[in-house]
């Protein structure tokens, strides 16, 4: 194994950490999650047992200086973030996970320590900008998700319309949307309550539809499962049903169908609602307006063309909440480099849970001024 580089400025700041107190054993946990790695693999990327690891990160014992030096450096975050406050971890009982049989534990592990970042950021956020207030009716005893997707329609006033942009809905109405950084199909996206506060984490290295309709995805399970554990065939079964009636009402799509629904005519068609060819032959075939064989040869021809493959794409949605309060901060001096800082967390980790949803950075040193500001987005002063 390479010898670990020895950095005098890093040594002098972690001495002082033999003290249990001093270190958060919380947060190791947190830090190898999001790396992906074992106990065992840590252990031997900074060359103690796997027990040392253990006691390391139940509170136990705290690591030496030049073990501590070894852990910054195999996990790549800063020395301080090791010793902070707790960073509650989400349970995988608090996710709507899907495909739980075919995720690894890793991959699932990385999207929760993502997910504790999103909020360790949030709760950042609201103790500096007035953020809108959740707007997610309970829906939960409603047995028809077509039903609660027509509700959820008409209490947020959208009639018949097709939704421009799933992310500006989802942030109006008071959820906190962050990218999904993980690279694995299998974690799509997944959301969440924490308090009054409802989350979404997308996976936007998909294509715009399939970004916008796991989106929907997400909204029926805040909707519809509130209360319970969002996970199983069952409640993944009706997520769908939310998202495929609350992208393509019933009406719109009855009067603006195609009237023989082939690949080719889909194509045509999908961009009305935004949505996947796959998506509008399913929603049309659920409403009776596409038989079996006619079903059987579009997913046939987009088997042929490749899942990965999306015709005619849409733009990719971005976020109108993170771009606003990133360029208010920036007008203030504050860089995405020292937020960061300040939550003692590496600036990539920041840039993945913004990523797609926000520019790379300010382009030309523009400032937003705050009447740019969305109207319900105020600064606390």
């Amino acid at each position: 194994m390479a010898e670990m580089p020895r950095v005098p400025r890093l040594q002098s700041r972690l001495r002082g950490l033999d003290e249990t107190a001093d270190f958060n054993g919380l947060r190791l946990i947190l830090a190898r999650m999001r790396r992906g790695l074992t106990i065992s693999k840590l252990a031997a990327l900074i060359d103690v047992d796997r027990k040392s690891v253990n006691a390391y990160e139940c509170g136990r014992h705290a690591p030496s200086p030049e073990t501590m030096a070894k852990i910054v450096s195999a996990l790549d975050f800063p020395p301080d973030f090791f010793m902070g406050d707790d960073i509650e971890i989400p349970t995988i009982e608090s996710g709507s996970f899907r495909s739980m049989k075919t995720m690894l534990a890793i991959q699932r592990d990385m999207a929760l320590s993502q997910a504790a970042f999103g909020l360790h950021f949030s709760n950042w956020v609201d103790k500096k900008f007035g953020l809108p207030k959740e707007q997610i009716t309970n829906f939960s005893q409603q047995p028809d998700p077509e039903a609660a997707a027509e509700a959820v329609r008409r209490e947020w006033g959208l009639g018949e319309l097709a939704i421009r942009n799933m992310v500006h809905l989802l942030e109006s109405k008071g959820v906190r949307v962050f990218s999904l950084a993980v690279d694995a199909r299998q974690v799509d996206a997944f959301s969440m309550w924490k308090g009054k506060n409802a989350f979404v984490f997308l996976n936007t290295n998909k294509t715009s539809e399939h970004s916008r309709f796991d989106a929907a995805h997400e909204l029926g399970h805040l909707v519809l499962h509130k209360h319970g554990v969002p996970q199983g065939f069952e409640a993944e079964r009706e997520a769908n049903a939310f998202a495929s009636a609350f992208l393509m009402p019933r009406g719109s799509v009855m009067a603006y169908s195609p009237s023989f629904p082939s690949y080719s005519a889909l194509v045509a068609t999908k961009t009305r609602w935004k949505v996947s060819v796959g998506a509008l032959a399913y929603r049309l075939h659920g409403l009776g307006l596409m038989s079996d064989w006619q079903l059987r040869s579009v997913n046939v021809e987009i088997s042929t063309r490749g899942r990965e493959y999306e015709p005619n794409e849409t733009p990719r949605e971005t976020s109108l909440i993170l771009p606003k309060i990133l360029g208010d901060l920036y007008a203030d001096g504050v860089t995405r480099a020292q937020i960061a800082r300040e939550l003692t967390i590496p600036l990539p980790e920041l840039e993945q849970l913004l990523f797609g949803l926000t520019m790379t950075g300010v382009v030309g040193g523009k400032r937003t001024s705050a009447k740019s500001r969305p109207s319900h987005l105020t600064r606390i002063k």
